[in-house]
């Protein structure tokens, strides 16, 4: 099988953009990450595939969309910049790439950005769904017409779309209730948090803590029922202050989606910290400071840089050589963060 530059990057501890900056000498790469990127590439045999040659040999541009939800959040923020990444890497190439981006989650600005994006003739599209009927739908109109899709961070299960790219979410959230379990050994009540209804990362996170925490047998820990907080940290606030105020044997806290600050701050507040565990998703700058300062136990992290960075290549891939994704549903790894292994999210050195 062909070494891939993903795989060097993998193995070297850098982004793909920066192993096609030192394999081709293209802008500043600092020389000790390059002699080793060159002597990752010798050791394996790898063979380089140059998008700028293959461009130059059919003589076609292609010109690409992304779509973005809940832009403001920090973990989309991290997603976004790996789509900006991409993008900058693709235009030295003759690769145009077009974002769009909304607040929170609206299914009728998703279908007009799609609209938007196909009249101005995109070829291909990256879209961070919900999982609407419509937007599915659409999907299937689009594949219908030629226009490959790629979902990431949160997927449109069921559509025609040609692969998806983010965390495992169900198995993410059976990890966070087995490390829940070892750290509140005496049992107690937790309380979870979702974010958006009809997000399927949300809600697969939610079910799998759920089903997992009750499903074992022997548990201590009695589930409150979860409450949705839209990804806002004032309603998380105040669903954190009330549940503490009204279960003084409140141990835990999952937070399926954003608001694990307003979550953190209540449970500061009512003084509770240190007594109540917290965890949430995500390597964040946010979060990464709740870790230092023990207002969170723990965080699992999805590498959300990459799910906005791989699409825009796996598309143009798909389009200039037709060579589909190795497999429909490509998981980013789940993992294990503490205040102790904390560092700048995968992606944003």
């Amino acid at each position: 099988m062909a070494v891939t530059a993903q795989q060097i990057a993998e193995l070297a501890g850098v982004s793909r953009g920066t192993v096609d900056r030192a394999l081709h000498n293209r802008g500043r790469v600092n020389p000790e990450v390059a002699a080793k990127i060159h002597k990752i590439a010798a050791e394996l045999g790898y063979k380089p595939n140059l998008i700028g040659q293959a461009l130059v040999k059919s003589r076609r541009e292609f010109k690409l969309g992304a779509i973005l939800q809940s832009v403001e959040t920090p973990t989309i923020q991290i997603v976004r910049a790996g789509v900006q990444r991409a993008a900058e890497e693709l235009a030295a190439s003759g690769v145009e790439l077009i974002m769009r981006e909304n607040r929170g989650l609206d299914t009728e600005m998703v279908l007009e950005h799609i609209e938007e994006l196909v009249s101005q003739g995109v070829q291909g599209l990256a879209i961070a769904p919900n999982n609407s009927p419509e937007i599915r739908q659409c999907i299937d109109e689009l594949y219908e017409q030629g226009i490959p899709v790629i979902t990431l961070n949160s997927d449109a299960p069921g559509s025609r779309r040609l692969a998806f790219i983010g965390m495992d979410n169900y198995r993410a959230g059976q990890t966070a209730a087995g490390l829940l379990r070892l750290m509140l050994p005496e049992g107690g009540k937790v309380l979870p948090l979702a974010g958006h209804l009809n997000n399927t990362a949300h809600n697969n996170r939610l079910n799998g803590f759920m089903d997992t925490i009750n499903g074992e047998t022997g548990n201590e820990i009695e589930l409150l029922a979860f409450q949705p907080c839209f990804d806002r940290d004032d309603y998380a606030h105040e669903i954190t202050q009330h549940a503490l105020r009204a279960n003084p044997d409140l141990t835990g806290i999952y937070v399926a989606s954003n608001g694990q600050a307003g979550a953190c701050a209540a449970v500061e507040e009512e003084g509770r910290k240190g007594k109540v565990k917290v965890v949430a998703f995500d390597l964040n700058p946010m979060n990464m400071e709740l870790l230092q300062s023990d207002s969170l136990s723990f965080v699992l992290d999805q590498k959300a840089f990459e799910q906005g960075y791989r699409p825009p290549f796996l598309l143009f891939d798909y389009l200039q050589n037709r060579k589909a994704p190795e497999k429909e549903l490509l998981y980013t790894d789940i993992a294990i963060k503490t205040k102790f292994n904390s560092d700048k999210p995968v992606g944003m050195e």
